[in-house]
């Protein structure tokens, strides 16, 4: 089986991310980790599971990941399983009631990439995650690395 995990980051975090979930697929799956700006229309052809990250910005996901995602043709997903994951900052940790109320006004990044994803024809594997790191430029909270392993492992037992 063919996996694609494509990402953008920032600081580094959600290309950690990336890089931890392809490990924890290639037992079981051929597995390609690209930045987001790196893949080519070509790549996604013959595969079976694609997977895509974006650091959450502004509430949504960063302009290269939209950017993307608005690139891959129509019904380029036929038949391919999909998910996303975002990196993020709890709204806990920040004790913020103001960004609180946007992010259960405007999300994260993730659930708007699966959306474009599955309108690309993908079939959603399993529900977008996101991740959590300790401030604005990292690093991941402590057994995040280890969760995004774990939610990429029972991926590729669902596959």
């Amino acid at each position: 089986m063919k996996a694609l995990i494509v990402y953008d980051s920032f600081f580094g975090n959600t290309e950690q991310v990336a890089r931890t979930m392809g490990q924890a697929l290639e037992p079981k799956m051929d597995v390609d980790v690209l930045p987001i700006t790196e893949v080519k229309p070509e790549q996604l052809t013959d595969l079976q599971l694609l997977i895509v990250g974006s650091p959450t910005r502004a509430f949504s996901p960063s302009p290269d990941t939209k950017q993307f995602l608005k690139n891959v043709p129509k019904q380029a997903l036929s038949g391919v399983k999909v998910t996303a994951f975002d990196t993020r900052i709890s709204v806990e940790d920040t004790g913020s009631a103001i960004l609180s109320f946007f992010v259960k006004i405007f999300g994260y990044a993730a659930k708007p990439i699966a959306d474009r994803l599955q309108k690309k024809g993908g079939e959603l594997a399993k529900p977008p995650e996101g991740f959590y790191v300790a401030d604005t430029e990292g690093p991941m909270k402590e057994g995040e690395l280890e969760r995004a392993a774990q939610w990429a492992a029972e991926l590729a037992n669902g596959a």
